[in-house]
């Protein structure tokens, strides 16, 4: 299905330094937008990228009723552009939009929609290493109304730009205890706004203790780990990959996590997804067997952790020597940029 576009006069791209792109800095000259009105979808239409209309009374603004999404599309060296596994954020979308008491999405307005905007500006997809084109859906409550209720209003967007790593150093992580991000029956499973809002006041406290992320603990004994502010998290000891597993709903259902997953178990690895205590990390780390600590995202691809403090315990871990994650990492970027065959099908060509 393709949608009525309204072109932009003169395209924006002149002005971007793709040699310094950063991450969110850098917006493309078109989006896609359809709104939710009388129980459906309708206007459904491609424009150049500019203001939104809003008005105070939004629900959005005073009850969050807000999801998105992110994931990438990648720029083979053959010029064929490749969006990874798409469908996999559209099942995550409209799960996140159940929680939520928020309407579906069509497959054809999400993925159709993405394909005709990104082929549209397909020449703002960066060619540099581990840069990407991010693209960026999201559903927000639009009626006007204060009562506390699921709005019966609903604009849908999706904006695209060119982006290079998210964390351009190895990160240093603070375990928090005092605050907890989500609790089984919440909404930690879910890509929503207001997740991430509760999680800043957090992270402010561990900037101001020089570390750049928190990794959260367990609602109910802050005993075991959970995931990053921006990422999930794994751990490698004695050669087993481990990642905390998802059966309580307070994890986010990382897209990368599960592609790792996969690719670890293919290259001979053991992986396991269970409880893992923060007690069995530092007695890991003490017995030198806690070889690697890496996050996984889609904007983070796979970062190292450099440092990770508990209490007043610092585990300190060298970098260059993480070579399983590393090695993972350049595999998974090939198998996005269509170096290697995709026996999973999980690459969308434009």
């Amino acid at each position: 299905m393709s949608f009525p576009v309204e072109h932009i006069r003169e395209s924006r791209i002149s002005e971007i330094d793709f040699k310094n792109l950063g991450f969110g800095k850098y917006f493309s000259d078109h989006m896609l937008e359809a709104d939710w009105e009388n129980g459906e979808w309708k206007n459904t239409r491609i424009r150049p990228y500019q203001q939104l209309n809003f008005l105070p009374a939004f629900s959005v603004l005073h009850y969050a009723q807000t999801i998105f999404e992110g994931l990438k599309a990648h720029k083979a060296d053959n010029g064929d552009i490749n969006i990874f596994r798409p469908e996999e954020n559209f099942k995550r979308f409209n799960s996140s939009a159940a929680r939520m008491g928020m309407p579906q999405i069509p497959q054809e307005i999400f993925i159709d929609g993405l394909k005709q905007l990104i082929e549209l500006d397909r020449n703002w997809v960066p060619t540099g290493y581990d840069e990407s084109l991010y693209i960026r859906p999201f559903m927000f409550a639009t009626e006007e109304t204060l009562g506390v209720k699921a709005s019966s209003k609903y604009k849908f967007v999706i904006i695209i730009g060119p982006v290079g790593s998210y964390f351009a150093a190895p990160a240093k992580i603070y375990v928090e205890e005092k605050y907890t991000r989500a609790a089984p029956g919440g909404t930690g499973m879910v890509k929503t706004g207001g997740n991430y809002a509760a999680s800043l006041a957090s992270g402010a406290e561990a900037k101001a203790k020089g570390y750049d992320q928190v990794l959260w603990m367990d609602a109910l004994e802050h005993k075991y780990v959970q995931e990053v502010g921006a990422m999930n998290i794994f751990f490698i000891i004695n050669n087993v990959i481990l990642t905390p597993d998802l059966n309580d709903g307070t994890i986010l259902p990382g897209i990368t996590r599960k592609t790792l997953i996969q690719l670890f178990k293919d290259a001979g690895y053991q992986v396991e997804e269970r409880k893992i205590s923060i007690d069995e990390l530092v007695e890991a780390y003490k017995a030198g067997t806690l070889q690697e600590v890496f996050g996984a995202g889609t904007a983070a691809t796979i970062s190292h952790v450099k440092e990770l403090c508990y209490k007043d315990f610092v585990m300190h871990f060298d970098v260059d020597s993480m070579r399983i994650s590393a090695d993972m990492k350049e595999h998974l970027l090939d198998y996005k940029e269509g170096k290697l065959d995709d026996i999973y099908d999980w690459r969308v060509k434009i």
